[in-house]
């Protein structure tokens, strides 16, 4: 018998296809050349994975990064910008997938596009899916 003393009971672990990214968060250093990218992922059965990549105005890719199997739904990285000095707008693509053990081809279960700008360092949060609230209790009538 397997025990998990994590699981919310009023947001169980979700199956492949029901597995989303609830928000991103992205906190832009005093730099302004590095972003630290955070983000929340509905509970999971099986551990999903997350490309993220991060393209200039001018439409090259200045940060990429993939996430192989996150053990957990949330988690933060720093992401450094290659580009030789800021070009706003930033755009961020992220695709939450998952892999096939005997095939080398992706089930793409989200995919989520922000614009952004680094200007000063900031916190910026984009939410996308509230967690579930509690059912309210039905009127219990009294015997």
């Amino acid at each position: 018998m397997a025990f998990n003393f994590f699981t919310d009971p009023l947001d169980p672990p979700r199956q492949r296809e029901d597995v989303r990214l609830r928000s991103i968060t992205l906190n832009i250093y005093s730099d302004l050349r590095r972003v630290a990218f955070g983000a929340e992922l509905s509970p999971f059965m099986e551990r999903p994975s997350i490309d993220i990549v991060i393209t200039n105005a001018r439409g090259e890719t200045v940060s990429s990064l993939i996430v192989i199997e996150s053990m957990a739904p949330t988690f933060r990285l720093t992401m450094h910008l290659r580009d030789a000095e800021p070009t706003n707008p930033y755009r961020l693509v992220a695709v939450l997938y998952y892999t096939w053990p005997e095939k080398t081809e992706k089930l793409e279960v989200e995919r989520r596009e922000i614009s952004f700008d680094v200007i000063e360092p900031e916190e910026k949060v984009f939410l996308f899916e509230k967690p579930p609230r509690p059912a309210p209790e039905p009127d219990q009538e009294e015997d």
